[in-house]
């Protein structure tokens, strides 16, 4: 048996309020990636969720690379401010190229997120099957410490809140 690492344990508290959530049939998990780089020495972990019945989808990432592994496991070999993971957010969905739609959905982000998060919004046009990808991008921008990790969870629940609110905007503006 070996001891844990901040990632495996962030990884265990966030897999697990995911799927409780699942499991209580406010969310459906529809993938979930857990990769180990070997070339590298870098993990990361994902899950995707959405809705029932809806058109979002949410993904949570943790990665951790050789730096904070290192940091972790080799004692006075690194600043212990290195140990720990960094994790992004993902929301999912199609149909949005109307700058003002854009912004409400910024909005949506900025109320739920704060001003503290670097949030990216991309656009995808496939021109041959006439479709439109959207991504809204939540980067933490810092390191996040398993002194942190009960936080996952309250993070977790503000991702089904902004699921639920750009659902409902899209509801509206009739791209469902």
């Amino acid at each position: 048996m070996f001891d844990p690492t901040a990632f495996d344990n962030m990884k265990v508290v966030v897999e697990g309020a995911i799927y409780d959530i699942d499991l209580a049939g406010k969310i459906v998990i529809i993938d979930r990636n857990d990769i180990v780089n070997l070339a590298k020495m870098s993990r990361s972990f994902d899950v995707s969720f959405t809705l029932p019945d809806a058109q979002v989808t949410a993904v949570i990432e943790i990665n951790s690379n050789i730096i904070n592994l290192a940091a972790e496991l080799l004692p006075n070999s690194l600043a212990e401010n290195q140990s720990g993971c960094y994790i992004q957010l993902k929301f999912n969905h199609h149909g949005i190229t109307d700058a003002t739609h854009l912004n409400k959905v910024e909005r949506i982000l900025l109320e739920i997120w704060g001003g503290t998060r670097k949030i990216s919004q991309s656009v995808t046009i496939n021109h041959t099957e006439s479709e439109v990808y959207n991504v809204h991008l939540i980067e933490l921008d810092r390191l996040v410490r398993e002194d942190q990790i009960l936080d996952l969870v309250e993070l977790i629940d503000s991702m089904v809140l902004t699921l639920e609110n750009i659902e409902d905007y899209l509801s509206k503006i009739n791209l469902n």
